[in-house]
This record gives structure tokens, sequence and C-alpha cells, in this order.
């Protein structure tokens, strides 16, 4: 049972103590310079497609499925 943990420990423990490298493309600092088109950033309001929905009781099951039912189906 020792030899299990440590078959599956040990691997687990070498994989945190590994060293991760950067990458090879780093952006460089002159951003201005680049050919890159951008739109302008424009301010949206947070609650511009809000809709006021209130609570309602509940319709009838049946007559939904029944509405919903394909038409040849006879049950």
């Amino acid at each position: 049972m020792k030899r299990l943990f440590l078959v599956a420990a040990l691997p687990l423990f070498l994989s945190g103590c590994a060293a991760t490298l950067p990458p090879d493309v780093i952006a460089s600092g002159n951003l201005a310079a680049s050919p890159a088109e951008v739109r302008p950033v424009q301010y949206h309001s947070p609650v511009t497609g809000y809709t006021h929905r209130a609570p309602v009781d509940p319709k009838p099951w049946r007559n939904q499925n029944d509405a919903q039912a394909p038409e040849g189906d006879a049950s």
C-alpha cells in the first residue's frame, strides 16, 4: 500500500516543483506604433436590455402539453 501511494504521490510532488518558463512571444512595450486597428471604447449601460417581469400564476400544464404535441399523436 505504501508503494502504491509513493507511485501516485511522487509525480504530483515533482510536477509542483517543476519550473515554468515564460512563453517565447512577449508583447513589446511599443504598442502605440502597432498597425492594429482598434475601435474606440464606448460606454454601455449594464441595464440596457432590462425588461421588468412580474411573477404570474402557472398555467394549466395539460393545455400547454397538448398545444406542443405533434398533430398525429393520439394519446
